[in-house]
């Protein structure tokens, strides 16, 4: 599967050969010392290292039903009339196809597949930006995708990435993706990320977004026992990032489980959220108690900055 796709998730391999993600993890760990792949937080990829990028085909098969369900979040985020900026990504691609239901927006986009999928919706404006285009994830990148941004204010910005740390934020493989990336950014009053639990704790070679921009992770609930991403993102909710989880069921298809997914966990942090009426900057806030068929979903996204 590795071979064929580019990468794989833990979770869909474990569903393939039908074993616990437990024995999967222990058997990519041998292939690991043999060399014939290198392991991902959350998953596996062919040998390369920092550099490697899997193309766009290889990504469209990895992590599909966490992608789903983060991009159903997302897309709760946007309001009707909203101008955003939304990046080059199979994440971002899904949240497009839901965009497209949404009127009176204008989207600014450098992806090809973005503008794609909302090349027919009803009362939603495309705009795209200029450069050169980088056909292993069909954006548009290099100076001119950069210049035709500046002078650019929208409310948010939705971006994907190849990997996610507190420490290090949001990276990608490739400098033209990451240089166009930031340009995004600083276009928008709020930066939304969107990765699945097997981009956290990755780190890849260009830093995009750090962790101090973040505004908003949407992410899926990571595998049990997978205490590192457990751990990614309370340092993360530690940083002030807010944090929205979504519950994958590996039996359904993709639908997110426990009932109607969650929408919005806000996790304020001490950095520069300020509660409405009255609160002080670094008050650690929590969600409202779940109800309990959403328990589990929300066990990660209830996270408040530890105090320290």
């Amino acid at each position: 599967m590795v071979r064929a796709n580019g990468a794989v998730s833990l979770r869909e391999l474990a569903r393939v050969v039908q074993t616990s993600e437990v024995t999967v993890r222990r058997d990519v760990r041998a292939l690991e010392a043999e060399g014939l792949l290198d392991r991902r937080h959350g998953g596996a990829v062919l040998p390369g290292g920092f550099t490697r990028e899997s193309g766009f085909p290889q990504k469209t098969h990895l992590a599909t039903a966490e992608k789903t369900a983060i991009a159903d979040l997302a897309a709760g985020l946007v309001e009707e009339g909203e101008a955003i900026v939304v990046g080059a990504g199979t994440t971002t691609q899904e949240l497009a196809r839901r965009l497209a239901r949404i009127p009176g927006l204008t989207v600014v986009t450098n992806s090809l597949l973005v503008a794609q999928a909302l090349a027919h919706a009803n009362r939603v404006e495309v705009v795209m930006t200029g450069g050169t285009l980088r056909g292993s994830n069909y954006a548009l990148v290099g100076s001119g995708a950069e210049q035709s941004l500046q002078g650019l204010r929208v409310t948010r910005a939705f971006l994907s990435g190849s990997g996610l740390t507190a420490e290090r934020g949001l990276s990608t493989s490739n400098m033209l993706s990451a240089s166009v990336d930031r340009a995004l950014v600083q276009a928008a009053a709020e930066v939304v990320v969107l990765a699945d639990h097997s981009k956290l704790g990755t780190d890849t070679m260009f830093q995009t977004v750090p962790s101090d921009v973040i505004t908003h992770l949407v992410t899926d609930e990571p595998p049990m026992g997978d205490d590192r991403a457990a751990t990614e993102l309370q340092a993360l909710a530690d940083c002030g990032v807010r944090i929205t989880v979504a519950s994958v069921s590996p039996s359904d298809g993709g639908e997110t489980g426990g009932g109607r997914p969650r929408r919005d966990v806000p996790v304020p942090g001490p950095r520069r959220h300020v509660r409405p009426g009255g609160g002080q900057p670094g008050a650690a806030l929590r969600s409202a108690p779940l109800p309990p068929e959403q328990s589990t979903a929300g066990r990660v996204a209830d996270l408040a900055p530890r105090r320290r």
